[in-house]
């Protein structure tokens, strides 16, 4: 890869989500185009999008509601959220607005409340742009400062090689500070459309127990272990969101308006979702616990 500059990408820039000064490896341009671009590789990778239109438009329903509270300009990112056909119990984020979980996932929870606050917490990757963040470390800040050029100047070769390395990149593990910044916005997003915030450490609960208590080989080398995340999740509780404690979860309205209906679907019958969903789960939000299987 050249080192060409974008315009108006060198140095540093005042994220609203997070208030830190932080390095542009990508300019809001950039991290839309390779969004779109990467989408369609984690779709089919991932296992597909479940057909059902009314359990696909119930998260996007959940997710435009978060996605419309974000700081900034982050409201009129073009915000997607994808339901995969994956037994995998999983969620990602992609950079420019793009989130994804899995029904294994969506089935292990059992509220609203819960689900809005797995996608808030991929909401809270995007806005806090960490991808953004793995971006520049892992390619190193000079490479960096050429991706924009690379992106926005050429519209072939180069921009699919580019989105299937930010695919890998989305699968990567996040570091503990990541984590734990994406699960506090997340229960900021949720807090401010109504859902209960507590029921950020019930998914970590439900992580924890598709783990069986463990978190897997490799999760505390790359995670927080879910019972710090639920011990902070109390802690903002408490001091933060207080308020909030009383609300009453929607059971109902997640069984009768999505887990039913999600029930009705097919399994998924290829890929990896369907290939390691009986050897192996991962335990945890965003690429949390195992190592990838291979492709």
């Amino acid at each position: 890869m050249g080192a060409v500059v974008g315009a108006g990408l060198a140095g540093c820039s005042t994220n609203a989500t997070t208030g830190r000064s932080q390095f542009n490896a990508l300019s809001r341009e950039d991290e839309i185009a390779l969004g779109t671009q990467a989408k369609a590789e984690l779709i089919q990778q991932e296992g597909g999008e479940v057909g059902n239109p009314d359990v696909r438009a119930y998260v996007v329903e959940i997710g435009s509601k978060l996605a419309a509270v974000t700081e900034g300009d982050n409201p009129t990112l073009p915000w997607e959220f994808t339901l995969l056909n994956s037994d995998v119990i999983n969620a990602y984020a992609l950079p420019g607005g793009k989130v994804f979980m899995s029904r294994g996932l969506a089935e292990k929870l059992t509220s609203e409340d819960q689900l809005a606050g797995v996608l808030g917490h991929e909401v809270g990757h995007v806005t806090a742009r960490h991808i953004n963040d793995k971006i520049a470390r892992e390619t190193g800040a000079s490479l960096g400062l050429g991706v924009a050029g690379l992106v926005l100047g050429d519209s072939g070769g180069t921009l699919a090689q580019l989105s299937g390395q930010t695919v890998q990149i989305a699968l990567m593990s996040y570091s503990r500070k990541q984590e734990l910044e994406a699960d506090e916005l997340g229960m900021r997003y949720i807090d401010r459309v109504g859902y209960n915030p507590a029921a950020q450490g019930d998914v970590m609960r439900v992580l924890l127990e598709a783990s069986g208590g463990e978190g897997g080989s490799d999760f505390f080398s790359t995670h927080p272990h879910p019972q710090a995340r639920i011990e902070r999740v109390n802690e903002l509780m408490q001091q933060t969101y207080a308020g909030s404690a009383g609300r009453a979860q929607k059971t109902s309205e997640y069984r009768q308006r999505f887990l039913s209906k999600l029930a009705m679907e097919p399994r998924p019958l290829h890929g990896r979702a369907f290939a390691f969903a009986d050897a192996r789960t991962w335990c945890g939000v965003c690429a949390a616990a195992a190592p990838m299987p291979p492709r």
